[in-house]
C-alpha cells in the first residue's frame, strides 16, 4: 500500500473518530495533521516529541482537542476514545498507550490527544 492509500484509510478512521467521539460526548476540536520538518525539530528539541519520524511528517497522525463540558480532557478520560482507535485498524496507534507500551511499563511517554496509523 503506497503513501496516498495509507493517508485515504487514515481519513476514513479519523471521520469514524471523530463520529465516536461526538456519539460519547466529547466535545472536539482539530489540532496538527501535517507537521513541517522544522517544526518536528523543535519539538524533539523540546521533548514534546520523542522521535523525527513523526507520522504527522506523512499526513499519517491527528491531534485532537477533546472536552467535556468545556474542560480539557486527560489522558485517562480519553482512553475508552483510544481503546476504539486502536481497533479500528492494526495499523492504528494511540499516543495515551501506543498499543499498550504505557501499560506494560515500556514507554513513560503518553499523549493523550495524539491519534496515528503506521506505514
Amino acid at each position: 500500500m503506497g503513501l496516498r492509500d495509507e493517508q485515504m484509510a487514515f481519513t476514513a478512521d479519523v471521520i469514524r473518530l471523530l463520529a465516536k467521539a461526538l456519539e460519547m460526548g466529547y466535545e472536539v476540536t482539530l489540532g496538527e495533521v501535517l507537521r513541517p520538518i522544522e517544526m518536528q525539530k523543535l519539538y524533539v528539541s523540546r521533548g514534546a516529541s520523542k522521535t523525527m519520524d513523526s507520522q504527522h511528517l506523512k499526513k499519517l497522525a491527528i491531534d485532537l482537542n477533546l472536552f467535556f463540558s468545556g474542560r480539557l480532557c486527560t489522558a485517562k478520560e480519553i482512553a475508552p476514545l483510544g481503546k476504539f482507535w486502536e481497533s479500528l485498524n492494526e495499523k492504528n496507534r494511540w499516543g495515551g498507550s501506543w498499543r499498550g507500551k504505557v501499560e506494560s511499563g515500556q514507554s513513560t511517554f503518553v499523549d493523550g490527544p495524539h491519534f496515528e496509523r503506521l506505514a
